[in-house]
C-alpha cells in the first residue's frame, strides 16, 4: 500500500511562484509512474502533469505547459510540482497520484492506483 502526503500549497498572488511536494511511502518508488491533478470548487477533478519513473515521457495540461515543471527524486521518494508565473485559474486542491506502471505515462484519473489527500493552492489577483 502506497502511502502519498503532499505539502506546499499555500495563499499566492499572481505571478508567484510555489513548489508542491508529494512524499510517497509503502512501495518501490521506481515502479510508479507519478502525476499530479487538480479540483477547482465546482469543477472536476482534471490531470494537470505526469511523468514514469525515467524522466523521460512528461506530459502537462496545455493551460500549465510552459509554466509548470515536474520533477522527482527517486532517491527520496518525492515528486515535485513547480509552479510559475500562477494565474488566478490555478486556484484548486492539487492532488498526487501514483500508477503502478512502469510503460506509459497515465494522464486519466481513473488510471491512477493511489492518491494524497490534497494541497490547497490559492491564487489572488
Amino acid at each position: 500500500q502506497v502511502q502519498l502526503v503532499e505539502s506546499g500549497g499555500e495563499l499566492v498572488t499572481a505571478g508567484g511562484s510555489l513548489r508542491l511536494s508529494c512524499a510517497a511511502s509503502g512501495g518501490t518508488f521506481e515502479n510508479y509512474a507519478m502525476g499530479w491533478f487538480r479540483q477547482a470548487p465546482g469543477k472536476e477533478r482534471e490531470f494537470v502533469a505526469a511523468m514514469r519513473w525515467s524522466e523521460d515521457s512528461i506530459y502537462y495540461l496545455d493551460f500549465v505547459k510552459g509554466r509548470f515543471t515536474i520533477s522527482r527524486d527517486n532517491v527520496k521518494n518525492t515528486v515535485f510540482l513547480q509552479m510559475n508565473s500562477l494565474k488566478s485559474e490555478d486556484t484548486a486542491v492539487y492532488y498526487c497520484a501514483a500508477a503502478s506502471t512502469t510503460n506509459y505515462t497515465p494522464v486519466l484519473a481513473r488510471q491512477y492506483d493511489y492518491w494524497g489527500q490534497g494541497t490547497q493552492v490559492i491564487v489572488s489577483s
